[in-house]
């Protein structure tokens, strides 16, 4: 059975990279000629607020069928997305000129105000039409920029117009073949696909590969005694000029509407016409990164050799070759990390806190881990919105079995066999990250509802996903917790001594040591970062997930390393309270990248505006660094703990 699902694995990253078919991803819609197009709308969005709002708020047109909200997973939501239908469609590979769609209602005093703030706040309108976001092109400099999505409008010389024409061009790829291999670019499987019967050219008809729009500030002279019908020709031509505005907003005046629309065939295929949204600039910063960290991995990895091969392992057999009464002798000249042979496995402060963390970073890190790898394969297409986040959400409710087993088999391992104490313990695990990112989620929600966005979380989901956390995720961690109770505590190789033992004075507070080992992680992650960071609050598409992927692998390893040698130079100079400084030697990492994240607030971020906008970014940064710092202290933690295991596993002292 595991083998037969490695091999359907195997067979679908090869048809990913080989033919770029996105897994679910969306099917191939043949559309014939005549048929309609329907526009859909997203959730208004800006990179100066980072609240995205719904389309309706501002005066547009509205379809006459009314609003209807599209599907909609859990990530969709999460997100802030809000696709509605729109009252823009067209006909299959019609073109299309000076369409009237609308005249609003004369503009109110709030409406009127409400719109210059949303021209003042850079918002774009997000149309979307087969599942694909509009591209809009402009030149700069002499270098051709694409943007998704088009602003509202435009503030010239202290006047306000508004975008109230659109140009739009439809990509179609002609359906040629009858069967689905030759749709999907895979003519070579052929076979497996059923074919057909042969049809003409006429009824074979095309699918939407690309999707455009140029928007336009056109001034309408409506006849107040002619009243246009919507999709009616405008009796006069309209001339759009994406160069000059014309269509001023003014108070208690009427907005016209229209739009054009024209086909042309391209020989994009379906499979590939994402490739333009993710196009992702700089692969050779992607090999700089990697190649970054694998410079400090061989560092830290000369550095592990040499106290393991060169100290660890020379004094061992130096100790072994001496015979029982060079031993005693011996003991009681012993130096650095063996004279703390009846301490370091000595019960550290809050050990139920330590095994608490550790569980959920456990299940923060396997989350992570499979969900990258599930992207880098192809399975969470970004045609498929929320797929990301959803798969998040659910790989984390499955690992909460983990974070029991963990954080129970490890309090039974500190507190000397503690049984009965394991349901707690399992009870905290599965509440404590989770309390933590709802109190921030909750606060930061409040603000959003305060302010009317979509971003905000609905009440209803709200409820949703608590009872995903005490229904499902709180279950299974305390399934774990059981099974974690029933395993075998691990046995330490040494016996701890009653009374404590002085640590000597240090010249340096150790401290400083954790905190500065973060650096060298964070030297592994730091180009990658700018990317993600831009990818969510700039909105450039990220899928460059085989890259990230890689990074994750060598964090973990640089994590591992950092930690495992911070806890030998503390052992060395008799400091035999590791515990918890293995986690943060490795978890400092996460100060870094919060420092980094206000850096980026202050310098790549610059037209942010407003305190609320700050106060998100911040407030989700915050939930970021938190599950980055679980996930990478579990990672040092658990490397220290096997090699102080294993060092004093080496050699037996009395």
């Amino acid at each position: 059975m595991v083998r037969s699902g490695i091999w359907v694995l195997a067979v679908f990253s090869v048809i990913q990279s080989s033919f770029g078919f996105y897994l679910p991803g969306s099917y191939p819609h043949n559309y014939q000629i005549g048929d309609y197009l329907n526009v859909k709308v997203n959730s208004l969005t800006s990179f100066e607020t980072e609240m995205p709002f719904s389309y309706y708020s501002l005066p547009f047109c509205k379809p006459s069928e009314g609003i209807k909200d599209s599907a909609e997973n859990l990530g969709e939501l999460l997100m802030g997305d809000r696709i509605e239908n729109s009252p823009y469609r067209f006909k299959m590979f019609k073109n299309e000129s000076e369409i009237f769609l609308c005249q609003t209602e004369k503009l109110s005093g709030d409406s009127f105000k409400l719109l210059k703030e949303r021209i003042d706040e850079m918002y774009q309108v997000n149309p979307m039409l087969d599942n694909l976001p509009a591209n809009r092109y402009t030149k700069k400099d002499g270098y051709v920029l694409r943007w998704t999505g088009y602003p509202v409008g435009i503030k010239v010389q202290d006047v306000y117009y508004v975008f109230n024409h659109l140009k739009f061009k439809v990509l179609v790829h002609k359906y040629e073949e009858a069967n689905l291999a030759g749709v999907m670019g895979t003519g070579d499987a052929a076979e497996v696909f059923p074919t057909g019967e042969k049809k003409n050219s006429d009824e074979l008809g095309y699918m939407v590969v690309g999707f455009e729009v140029v928007p336009c500030s056109f001034a309408h002279n409506v006849d107040p005694k002619k009243k246009l019908e919507m999709y009616e020709r405008y009796p006069t031509p309209i001339r759009c000029d994406s160069t000059s505005v014309s269509m001023s907003v003014k108070e208690g005046q009427s907005i016209v509407f229209s739009y054009e629309v024209s086909f042309e065939e391209s020989d994009i295929k379906w499979p590939s016409r994402w490739d333009a949204y993710l196009k992702m600039e700089g692969s050779k910063v992607h090999w700089f990164s990697i190649l970054n960290s694998l410079m400090v991995i061989t560092f830290l990895a000369g550095i592990v050799f040499v106290i393991f091969l060169r100290t660890v392992r020379r004094d061992l057999t130096t100790y072994e070759e001496l015979d029982k009464e060079a031993q005693a002798q011996m003991n009681q000249e012993l130096s650095g990390w063996k004279l703390v042979v009846g301490d370091v496995f000595r019960a550290p402060s809050n050990p139920s806190l330590l095994c608490v963390m550790v569980g959920d970073g456990v299940q923060i890190l396997g989350m992570a881990v499979v969900t990258i790898l599930f992207a880098a394969l192809g399975f969470m297409s970004p045609a498929s919105r929320g797929t990301l986040i959803t798969g998040m959400l659910f790989f984390y409710m499955i690992l909460g079995i983990a974070a029991g087993y963990v954080a129970v088999r490890l309090y039974r391992t500190i507190g000397c066999g503690e049984q009965h104490k394991w349901m707690s313990v399992a009870w905290k695990a599965a509440c404590f990250f989770p309390g933590i990112a709802f109190l921030i989620l909750t606060t930061l929600n409040f603000l959003l509802w305060g302010s009317h966005s979509t971003g905000a979380i609905p009440f209803s989901l709200f409820v949703i996903l608590i009872l995903l956390w005490f229904c499902i995720s709180v279950p299974l961690t305390l399934i774990g917790g059981y099974f974690g109770a029933k395993a075998p505590q691990i046995e330490f190789p040494v016996r701890t001594n009653q009374i404590p033992r002085e640590i000597p004075a240090q010249r340096y507070p150790s401290w400083l040591l954790v905190l500065g080992a973060g650096t060298l992680p964070f030297g592994t992650l730091f180009i990658e970062l700018f990317f993600i960071m831009s990818s969510i609050w700039i909105g450039r598409v990220y899928y460059v997930f085989g890259f990230l992927f890689v990074v994750m692998i060598l964090l973990v390893v640089v994590c591992a390393e950092v930690s495992l040698v911070l806890t030998y130079m503390h052992l060395c100079i008799e400091d035999y309270k590791w515990w918890w400084k293995s986690f943060f030697a490795s978890g400092s990492v996460a100060l870094y990248i919060f420092i980094y994240s206000i850096n980026y607030l202050v310098f790549d971020l610059q037209s942010l505006s407003g305190p609320v906008s700050a106060t998100l970014y911040l407030g989700y940064s915050l939930f970021m660094v938190l599950a980055i710092m679980l996930a990478t202290g579990t990672i040092g933690f658990l490397s220290s703990f096997w090699f102080v295991h294993y060092l004093f596993s080496s050699v037996k002292l009395d």
